[in-house]
């Protein structure tokens, strides 16, 4: 067979030209056996652009099981209202305790902040009582257990961008083989939807993609597809794989690179869709895990201690119009296509262009079609891992700040339900939360400051609690001061009741270092705040600036950073803390005592970065018994898997042929091809600059590693997406 290629099990191959042709179409005489492909046959689907302008309530989905599916009003009355309550006592309060010598313009100002700021941990506050109650009405409850096979498919959507390959097909086969072991494997198919644009990377990728295949063999479908363009970032890649093949599929379960859910969830997940005709989408709520910094570690204890009350408040209240996250969540198939297609938003980025914050557009847009969207907040065994660093929640979260104020502009479309568009406020609030935080504090420094420089004498030796103003009610200060701290710190002390009272977790964790961790976590938390404070003051500007955030991949283990970055990093924030300590210290010391909480965490910006970030101060603090969680002590056996799986990728990897070898090599460059997306049919007259580029500099060399040395990584990328291109170089000589 000329052009053949002969494997040493006695496969053979089609040439590198026919290979990504449809085998399926092909004559009987002509077919022969290739290399198992990347994706399984196309099941093409609808997914329609929804308007965020037009809807008709006619067409709304009328549910199935109204009784079960509608929310009870009652919750809503109950935490909202009683929200707005405190939040009118308290602006109440402030207007009394300023109003004493009537409200000056600065004063008014204040007020405002204050109620602004207030009216936010009231409703964390009120709804996290909620919370409290369901989570320790279920302690002693026992779980369901299921039996019997599932009658549904369901496609698991693990999207990647330029992530460790070793880490994410490590999670992969952990998930896949204990779902195997549950005899449950043939209703779930695994995707890796790689939107990966370093080429170093794709093809460690596909070099993880042969060994998960070889590991698992027959015990899971493993498929693999990397887009040549990475339009609409993760939102795209997985709009990419709906309207090719999710049609295939009864149900998506949305994972992210560093996602991992227990099998036995997984099922559950499935079971909860498989039952609930209206069911949209289930959103779990995953616990972090795997942190080795003391910021990781600390969002880890405070997800695993506040997160449960927190949770299930939401939960409770939002019903059956809660909210998407992003991932590990279960998603009707027939439901997101038909009306969660994403509009693009009117302008240029930041605010313009392809939403950033898809996940909470989506949810409204399915609870806006007639499909319920709930958080099983029940439902225990779903991970996920933090940044590392404040640096690393700083580039985090200005991606995250972006797309939430895009919501301002998604805030009218026609039809949402109520619940939704508050959802979509609060994400806007807590990134706006910021900047008001930081107006109080220099609204009550300005009031300060005129008490002193303007008034003659409004400030006595006596001490006072609110001596940035000129005439204050201190009685009434005081009481507004203690209503805010136990408004404030209600939440986490409500979560540390509710973990204590878990008798396994105590016992794993042990209730005197619990204790320990919670006033540590409040003394660091309480230094890192006002940091981040200022990052996403920050990250407001620089998008009012028409600044648009990019697409970084994100770190996920060591968060180090040296000196030199960190002092540029920060030293805007430790200037700012130096120029609030002057203008405190020009009105008292006990000014500057008030306003110690900000400024501390401010003027040791640099070190609290680094030795939060620091893996080798992370361990230490673990050693010492500090911010441990159950998952730490005892992890779940998803996590154990996957670390025992990974130094095996590791390996794979680390042997994985570069594009001058691939090019060389047939063998190779028949895998790679079988593994290769489809290239889409290009317009005539529309071309390629990236493309073209590649060709070009293929044409001008002289050997394989020549033409490999004149690209950059972005060229060499569309060589190994592009077959003609591959084959273009392959047909130089290789030395």
């Amino acid at each position: 067979m000329d052009g053949v290629i002969a494997f040493p099990q006695g496969q053979t191959v089609l040439p590198s030209d026919v290979v990504s042709e449809d085998v399926e179409h092909m004559p009987p005489e002509d077919r022969l056996t290739v290399p198992e492909r990347g994706m399984p046959p196309e099941h093409p689907g609808d997914m329609p652009t929804q308007s965020l302008w037009r809807f008709q309530r006619r067409n709304r989905r009328r549910f199935e099981d109204p009784r079960r599916s509608r929310s009870p009003i009652g919750r809503r009355i109950a935490v909202l209202g009683g929200a707005l309550l405190l939040a009118g006592l308290a602006v109440y309060e402030m207007e009394q305790v300023l109003s004493v010598g009537g409200l000056t313009p600065i004063e008014i100002a204040v007020l405002v902040l204050f109620a602004l700021n207030f009216g936010w941990i009231a409703l964390a506050f009120t709804s996290a009582i909620a919370g409290y109650g369901i989570v320790i009405g279920r302690l002693d409850r026992p779980k369901r257990v299921a039996p019997g096979p599932l009658g549904s498919r369901t496609a698991m959507l693990m999207p990647t961008y330029n992530e460790d390959p070793a880490r994410v097909f490590a999670a992969v086969e952990a998930m896949a083989a204990g779902l195997d072991s549950l005899r449950q494997g043939p209703a779930f198919d695994w995707f890796i939807l790689s939107d990966t644009t370093d080429p170093d990377v794709a093809l460690a990728e596909e070099a993880a993609l042969i060994g998960i295949r070889e590991r698992l063999g027959s015990r899971a479908r493993i498929y693999y597809r990397r887009r040549r363009k990475n339009v609409s970032r993760k939102a795209g890649n997985v709009a990419d794989f709906c309207t090719r093949w999710a049609s295939g599929y009864d149900h998506l379960l949305v994972l992210d690179a560093d996602s991992l859910i227990a099998p036995e969830t997984i099922v559950e997940l499935a079971r909860r869709m498989e039952e609930d005709p209206d069911a949209g989408l289930i959103q779990t709520i995953p616990a972090l895990v795997n942190g080795t910094t003391i910021v990781a570690r600390l969002q880890q204890f405070a997800g695993r201690v506040y997160g449960p009350i927190v949770g299930s408040g939401l939960a409770f209240w939002t019903s059956a119009e809660g909210n998407y996250w992003g991932h590990n969540a279960i998603i009707r198939t027939k439901a997101f296509l038909a009306s969660a297609g994403l509009p693009n938003l009117p302008g240029k980025p930041p605010f313009g262009g392809h939403i950033l914050s898809h996940d909470f557009v989506e949810a409204a847009l399915l609870r806006r079609a007639g499909w319920t969207v709930r958080i099983a907040d029940d439902l225990a065994g779903s991970y996920e891992e933090s940044p590392p660093s404040i640096i690393d929640l700083a580039i985090r979260d200005r991606r995250w700040c972006q797309g939430n104020l895009q919501h301002l502009f998604v805030l009218p479309a026609r039809g949402l339900n109520w619940v939704s568009r508050i959802h979509l406020l609060t994400g806007i609030g807590s990134y706006l939360a910021s900047p008001l935080w930081l107006l109080l504090i220099l609204a009550g420094l300005a009031l300060s400051l005129q008490a002193h420089f303007i008034r003659p004498e409004y400030f006595t030796e006596e001490f006072q609690l609110f001596p940035t103003w000129p005439v204050i009610d201190a009685e009434r200060a005081l009481r507004l001061f203690a209503l805010t701290l136990a408004i404030l710190f209600g939440p986490k002390i409500m979560g540390l009741i509710a973990f204590l009272r878990d008798r396994e977790a105590r016992r794993t964790v042990g209730g005197f270092k619990t204790i320990l961790s919670f006033f540590f976590e409040i003394f660091v938390s309480a230094l890192i705040a006002p940091i981040m404070m200022l990052v996403h003051t920050g990250a407001i500007i620089s998008i009012l600036l028409g600044r648009d955030s990019g697409w970084k991949p994100q770190r996920r283990d060591d968060g180090g950073v040296p000196i030199r970055s960190l002092i540029v990093r920060h030293r805007w924030h430790f200037l700012v803390g130096v120029a609030l300590l002057f203008a405190a210290s020009l009105d008292s010391l006990v000014l500057v005592a008030w306003l110690s909480p900000a400024l501390l965490g401010l003027l040791l910006a640099v070190p609290v970065s680094g030795l939060t970030g620091s893996t080798k101060v992370g361990r230490f603090i673990r050693r010492l018994g500090l911010l441990r969680t159950p998952e730490e002590v005892d992890p779940p056996a998803v996590a154990l898997a996957a670390q025992a799986a990974r130094p095996a990728y590791d390996e794979m990897i680390a042997r994985h042929p570069s594009l001058a070898v691939l090019a060389a090599d047939p063998e190779k460059r028949a895998i790679h091809l079988s593994l290769v997306d489809r290239v889409p049919a290009r317009p005539p007259g529309m071309i390629e600059a990236v493309e073209a580029l590649s060709a070009a500099k293929i044409d001008d060399a002289r050997t394989i590693s020549e033409a490999v040395s004149f690209m950059t990584p972005q060229e060499r990328a569309m060589v190994i997406a592009t077959p003609s291109l591959l084959d273009r170089l392959a047909s130089l000589p290789s030395a």
